[in-house]
Order: structure tokens, then C-alpha cells, then sequence
């Protein structure tokens, strides 16, 4: 006796070798042997041989119409065995039920099985349903067949457009586009990103790389929905002094000025005077969701994103000609630049003048400071006095500077740059960084003394975070450095100013003790600084390889750091040339630049020779 059973959802021919009244003893036509059990079988006959059944039902089923048998079925549930009956018109042989048995099982959507060989028909309506939804996934795969054919032959389908760079990005896997990519990139052989860029859709890498940032952390745009106007503060104290700022000349958000006052018993009243946006922008206000929702100015070559809207950055930076609110730290200094008390107010502050880099530079040097000779300019005496006071800061922290640095200013105009070489620890430089390190760290210490929370940046170990605790920034030297000295560009800043005027005015701290708000905006505003700064890093890095590109350079010298690690010479590049390995640490090399790809934002260095060995070292270089 040869019999027809159901097996891990597949019909299965054989023959029974035993049987008793729950199981079966069965061997299959490639001689495997099993048991099964008796409620699994679903047909017995006795020939022809079970291999033949199958072959012949699997022809038979090939030529059954589903419609016809939904049609013929009814509505009502029935066993395979009854519709052949009907289907055929005689007593069906073994061939023919198996055939109509496959036959219903491979039509769902038309027949429901509802247990062992029976099934319901599926009603009229369902059917319909199903049969679009057929008719849909069809129309779908033909739809993404021809998306990954256009793809594969590099031309792009117009339904790409709208989707780059989004669909490289951050895409839904779950459309057609993005599987008829998955598909041609797989038959090219090329990663989606070359292959959209073989099919021309990526005609600027620099706009490519610009929405790429935008798409994931300026989903929105980075314009700004309207907003209402700031408050204008309260009536404040107003100030005698005759404040200056020193920054460069495409700076909107200037946050910081200072001033100086001569004592007639020879000291000097130094007034750093902070922009005072936190008395307009309230918590939790439209303004302040702004700023928090951004977090900080992104800056980078040729552009930047603000943190707030330009109205509001006009109405509180410190523009000359103006009186302004301010946050100001005044600093006593006797004649010996000692510095004897200092005292926080909240005021308005004349500022009479913004001095930019670009001008003052030229006056105010390292040169002009050792020639009493050259020409007068304006503010001469007092940023000579205030060059004087910032080197007693900086070695009062441990940190005095005698290492020659190049920092690199970089201009984009009509897409060609130029690359500034700018020496570090300049005069300007060095007044303005002490003397706000000098207030960060002096209203760091003031908030831990009140015992008012405000955020920190700490360092220790090589490490820098932001933090609640007022610990130590080792590599500032310093005890503690809570940043509040760019309220117009960082939101951590407008967060400790507001604390430090609730000490001023003497009122309950905006964030009190263990603040949820305070602790979001330190976790949030670290990943978004880093981000901020890795995008800026990426966007400087691809506009030099640019530079590279304009100049038609081949060749530059660069010093060996470490193993393969090279530092450019008359650029801030730092890469990885592997044919460096084994050349000594400090030696002056001279590197082939090849395969620069500005998609990737990479190139190719390879080692050329030597041209000098390390400093004050007899080490023979290979």
C-alpha cells in the first residue's frame, strides 16, 4: 500500500512498510525510511508506483485553474478528495486528487486551509483584495526591475533626484528605490555611493557632503521659523567705561569686549564684559527651544550655521557705537600685575569700537611690541598693558607658551581658497584667550562657591568632558572652567550665564540642584559639539585637498610624527602614509600626492626621500 502524507508543510509520496493504529512505518522512493503519524496521511492507494503519482500530479496541477476551481468550489468547507470528484466528473485516480490537492495548496489567497486535505473557499471580497495586492507586488517588481536596469546601465531614473543623498544616508530599506539600488549595486559590483556617482548624481562634492550633515543634524533646514523679538532687559546700570572687541572681520556673534581703566595709584581696573542674551531669551521660551535644539554655531570654511536667528544675534552682539547689556567681570590689577579683587555686575556697556584681526594684526605684533618706535594706533597703550597682563595669567597657570604654532585661516571665494598661515599665540591671541580663560575659570569657582550648579568643561588624563562638577581642566591648568564667555554661540554658555545672573540680581537659580535640564544639556550638547567639530575638521580637510587640486601641487614636504603618521608642512593635513614606515620620527620627508578623490575626502601619499633627519639627532634615516 502506497500512501500520500503532509510533512513539514510539503506533500510526500512513499510506502508503507508497517502500521499500527497511530503511526506509520514509511519508506520514500530514495529508499529514506520514517515514521509518521496516521493523521498526517493524507491519501492511500495501491498503484500505481508513488514516484509516478507524483510526477504525473505535478503536470496535472500545472494545468488547473485556480478561478475555475474557486468557482466550482462553493462557499462551503470541503476535502481535496470531494472537489475531484466534482472537478473531474468520476472517481479520480490517485494522479488527478494529488494534482488538485497541490494545486489548492499552492493557492492560498483562492482556498483557506482549514485542517487535514480540507480547505474553505476564500470570500468573494478577500479574493478581490488579494488579487490587487497581487497585482500590486507585480507591478512593484517590474517597477523595481527596471529602476536596477537603469541603474546597472548608469543612468538615473528620475524618482532618484528628490531621494540623494537621503537614500545613501539614512534610507528606508523597505522601498523600491532603495532595493533596486541594493540590486544594481550588487550586479556593477560598485558601492551605492560610487554607483549614484557614476549615474551623474552627484555633480558637486562639496554640496554632496554639505547635505549629507544637514540631512542628519538639520533635518528641518537651517533657517529659522519666525520667532517673536527678544525682551528688551530691564533698565540696567550703565557703565563709564569705553569698551573694544578684537576678533575677525566675518565675525556677527561678537560675545566678548574689554575694557581698561587707569588708577591714579597706578593700578588698573581691567572689565571683561560678556554679550547678555540670557536677560531676553527666557526658558523653555520659542527663542531658547532655538537655541537648545541647536546647541552651538557650526563653523566651517567659507560658511557657518548660528545658533540663533540673526535678529536676535544683532540685538544682543556687542556692535560698536553701542550701548549693550552685559555680563561684566571686573579685574583690580596692581602695578605689579597682580590681580587683588575682582566683582561680577550685570550693566550696560558702551562699546566703542570692533577691532578686527585683519587690521590690528598689522599694529599690534610681536614686532611692534619690541619697537617703541613704530607709529601710533588706536588702543596702543592699553593693549600693550593687556599683552603684559595675559603673560603673567598664562605663567601664573603653569602654561606659559614658547612652542612656535601655525594655526590656518581659510577663505572661500567663488570656489577658490586660499589657505592663511596665521602664527599662534599672537598678541590678539593672546589677550583675548587669557583673559577669557580668566573669566571661565574665575566664574567656574564663583558657581561652585554659591553652590549653584553650571557646567563645566574638565580634563584629566588627556581627556576632555563636559560635567557638572566643577573638577579641574589640567590642561588649562585651572580648577575648574565652566564656559560662559560665548552666550551667542554656545548654549552651554547661555545655560551658566543665566545661573551667574541669578547669583548677581540674587534670585533661585534657573536650574536648581540635580537639574534633568542641566544634566540633557550637558549629554546633548557634547555629542552635538563633537559633531559640530568633526564636520568642520572633514569640511577643512576636503577644502585643502581642493587647494592641492587648484595649485596643481604633486609634491610636499611634511615631518614624520610616528610610524606612517606624517604632519604637512604649509598645511594643518595629518594623514597616514604607510611607505613612511620605518623613517625616524621628526625627519623631514618629501611625499608624492596622488588619487585625490574629494567624495571620499581622501588621497594617496607616497615616501619619496628624506630631506632632513630629526633635530639635534645623528639617527641614519634609510
Amino acid at each position: 500500500m502506497h500512501l500520500i502524507f503532509e510533512e513539514d508543510g510539503h506533500f510526500k509520496a512513499g510506502s508503507i512498510l508497517s502500521e499500527t493504529d497511530a503511526t506509520a512505518q514509511v519508506e520514500a522512493a530514495s529508499g529514506k525510511r520514517s515514521k509518521i503519524k496516521t493523521a498526517n496521511i493524507l491519501l492511500r492507494f495501491a498503484a500505481p508506483a508513488p514516484a509516478e503519482v507524483m510526477a504525473e500530479a505535478e503536470t496535472l496541477a500545472q494545468d488547473l485553474d485556480a478561478d475555475f476551481l474557486w468557482e466550482a468550489a462553493g462557499t462551503e468547507e470541503f476535502g481535496f478528495e470531494q472537489l475531484a470528484q466534482e472537478y473531474y466528473g468520476h472517481t479520480p485516480r490517485p494522479a488527478e486528487s494529488v494534482a488538485l490537492l497541490l494545486k489548492l495548496h499552492a493557492s492560498p489567497i483562492y482556498f483557506h486551509k482549514k485542517g487535514k486535505g480540507r480547505y474553505r473557499p476564500a470570500p468573494a471580497e478577500t479574493l478581490a483584495a488579494a488579487k490587487a495586492g497581487l497585482e500590486k507586488k507585480r507591478l512593484a517588481a517590474e517597477r523595481q526591475a527596471h529602476l536596477a536596469t537603469e541603474l546597472a546601465a548608469f543612468r538615473l531614473p528620475p524618482e532618484y533626484v528628490s531621494l540623494i543623498p537621503r537614500i545613501l544616508i539614512a534610507p528606508d530599506k523597505n522601498t523600491l528605490e532603495y532595493k533596486a539600488l541594493e540590486d544594481a549595486a550588487t550586479v556593477t559590483g560598485l558601492s551605492q555611493l560610487r554607483l549614484i556617482e557614476r549615474c551623474g548624481a552627484i555633480p558637486s562634492t562639496l554640496d554632496f557632503h554639505m547635505a549629507t550633515f544637514l540631512l542628519e543634524y538639520f533635518p528641518r533646514g537651517t533657517g529659522f521659523a519666525p520667532v517673536t523679538e527678544p525682551m528688551d532687559p530691564p533698565e540696567l546700570p550703565r557703565s563709564a567705561v569705553r569698551a573694544f572687541s578684537m576678533d575677525d572681520e566675518a565675525t556677527t556673534e561678537i560675545d566678548d569686549a574689554l575694557s581698561v581703566e587707569w588708577r591714579d595709584d597706578g593700578s588698573v581696573r581691567v572689565g571683561i564684559h560678556i554679550a547678555a542674551p540670557a536677560l531676553g531669551i527666557a526658558p523653555g521660551s520659542e527663542l531658547d527651544k532655538v537655541a537648545r535644539e541647536r546647541l552651538s554655531t557650526v563653523y566651517y570654511p567659507g560658511d557657518k550655521i548660528t545658533m540663533l536667528p540673526e535678529a536676535l544675534i544683532h540685538h544682543y552682539t556687542l556692535g560698536e557705537t553701542h550701548d549693550c547689556p552685559a555680563l561684566s567681570l571686573y579685574v583690580d590689577v596692581a602695578s605689579d600685575l597682580r590681580v587683588l579683587a575682582t566683582e561680577t555686575k550685570l550693566e550696560m556697556v558702551h562699546i566703542a569700537d570692533n577691532l578686527r584681526h585683519e587690521t590690528l594684526e598689522v599694529l599690534f605684533n610681536d614686532e611692534t611690541l619690541r619697537n617703541p618706535d613704530v607709529p601710533d594706533y588706536p588702543y596702543r597703550r592699553e593693549l600693550e598693558w593687556l599683552r603684559d597682563f595675559a603673560a603673567v595669567l598664562e605663567a601664573g597657570r603653569g602654561k606659559a607658551d614658547t612652542v612656535d604654532r601655525v594655526d590656518y585661516n581659510f577663505k572661500v571665494d567663488n570656489d577658490r581658497i586660499s589657505i592663511v598661515p596665521r602664527k599662534r599665540g599672537s598678541p590678539i591671541d593672546k589677550v583675548v584667550s587669557e583673559l577669557m580663560i580668566f573669566a571661565n575659570a574665575h566664574w567656574g569657582g564663583w558657581l561652585a562657591e554659591k553652590r549653584v550648579p553650571g557646567i563645566y568643561r574638565a580634563q584629566a588624563n588627556g581627556k576632555t568632558r563636559m560635567t557638572t562638577s566643577p573638577d579641574p581642566h589640567v590642561g588649562l591648568g585651572v580648577d575648574q572652567y565652566a564656559w560662559s564667555s560665548s552666550p551667542l554661540r554656545r548654549y552651554v554658555d547661555l545655560v551658566n550665564q543665566r545661573q551667574l545672573i541669578s547669583i548677581v540680581q540674587g534670585t533661585d537659580p534657573v536650574y536648581p540642584p540635580r537639574s534633568e535640564q542641566l544634566f540633557s544639556t550637558v549629554r546633548d550638547f557634547e555629542l552635538a559639539y563633537d559633531a559640530y567639530n568633526e564636520f568642520q575638521r572633514r569640511l577643512e580637510r576636503y577644502w585643502m585637498l581642493r587647494w592641492l587640486i587648484q595649485e596643481n601641487i604633486h609634491e610636499v614636504t611634511a615631518s614624520v610624527i610616528r610610524e606612517d603618521l606624517v604632519s604637512f608642512d604649509t598645511l594643518p593635513m595629518v594623514t597616514r602614509a604607510p611607505s613612511v614606515m620605518g623613517v625616524a620620527p621628526g625627519s623631514k620627508v618629501r611625499l608624492a600626492i596622488s588619487s585625490i578623490d574629494l567624495l571620499d575626502i581622501s588621497f594617496h601619499a607616497e615616501y619619496l626621500e628624506t630631506m632632513a633627519p630629526p633635530p639635534d639627532s645623528a639617527a641614519v634615516v634609510p
